[in-house]
């Protein structure tokens, strides 16, 4: 069905200063706000991957570039495989590898040192959809873990996908809070501190 009752739009010229508005991929939260506010929605986000056999410096290029510290490494059809994080390619796990290995630290690739999927946590989102902020600080603490997964089943096809991730620094930060990227004790610490505050 066709309408000709249209009528267009008022326009006017850009003013002098304008400029173009800027991505926000978060707001200002309090620790009892719900959960999925402070959570990385990789239906709104694509997911940073990559393959397995790929050099660490190249994974430390990708995080960078993307603006990451955790990569999904996935094998064909995007099947999980499992995570690497800035962590493990630039803390003193690769160097102790290297050297008890024999190899030099270029030869090391991403499934050296990734967390195989077998020994990933993941929170189901039908819980997360029920927490707060709190809950997940206390779950990263609990953990020790600078990231958390989530996952959620699908109905159709019976398989589970990874829907979002959680990442104390970007808490932190939601929070208003600056935390160490690394430390994950003084990160938890720092949380805390701000909270009581």
């Amino acid at each position: 069905m066709e309408r000709s009752n249209y009528r267009s739009l008022k326009s006017g010229k850009a003013p002098d200063g304008t400029n173009l508005h800027q991505p926000c991929t978060f707001t200002n939260v309090a620790v009892d706000s719900p959960a999925i506010s402070v959570m990385t929605d990789l239906r709104q986000v694509t997911a940073a991957t990559i393959d397995s056999d790929v050099s660490l410096a190249d994974a430390t290029r990708t995080m960078i570039s993307r603006g990451v510290r955790l990569l999904f490494v996935t094998g064909s059809r995007d099947v999980l495989l499992g995570l690497i994080t800035a962590r493990d390619t630039a803390g003193e796990r690769p160097i102790r590898l290297a050297t008890e290995r024999g190899v030099r630290f270029d030869e090391l690739r991403v499934s050296d040192l990734m967390i195989p999927r077998s020994e990933i946590d993941i929170l189901d989102l039908a819980d997360v959809l029920h927490a707060e902020v709190g809950h997940i600080i206390a779950t990263l603490k609990a953990s020790g873990r600078q990231h958390a997964l989530v996952a959620e089943r699908d109905p159709a096809s019976n398989t589970t996908r990874i829907r979002g991730v959680f990442s104390a620094t970007q808490i932190g930060r939601q929070l208003g809070i600056a935390v160490q990227p690394f430390e994950v004790a003084r990160t938890f610490a720092e949380i805390e501190r701000a909270l009581i505050d």
